[in-house]
């Protein structure tokens, strides 16, 4: 059996690899083609230009890019103030994620969530 030298592999391969890519390109391009004539066809039912969808693409882009949310540098969290508060053992809550028990508890006998708002006037 031939010995084949490495350089002779990687050129084998590389030559496979050209070829693969050049296979997926042509697929990529048949598989484009149905989605584009959809498009446009959608285009000139609803009577939409190149330009309006250009104005809302580049619109979205931009707004993307400025709206990405952005970490505190500190990494401090916002501190969300309490809106519930027991009013014998003045345990706060402030209406965000599972209910705490003395909620839970007061709704199973009949009192209403509300009655544990924390009156913003005072």
């Amino acid at each position: 059996m031939a010995r084949t030298s490495y350089a002779s592999q990687k050129t084998r391969l590389e030559k496979e690899k050209a070829k693969i890519e050049k296979q997926l390109q042509t697929l990529q391009a048949k598989q484009r083609k149905p989605v584009i004539t959809s498009i446009v066809r959608s285009m000139r039912d609803y009577g939409i230009t190149p330009e309006e969808i250009s104005a809302v693409f580049d619109r979205k882009s931009v707004s993307r890019s400025a709206a990405a949310p952005r970490k505190a540098a500190s990494g401090a969290k916002r501190v969300i103030p309490p809106k519930y508060r027991h009013p014998d053992t003045k345990a706060e809550w402030t209406g965000r994620g599972k209910p705490p028990r003395w909620v839970s508890d007061a709704e199973a006998s009949g009192i209403s969530r509300d009655t544990f708002l924390i009156d913003k006037a005072a």
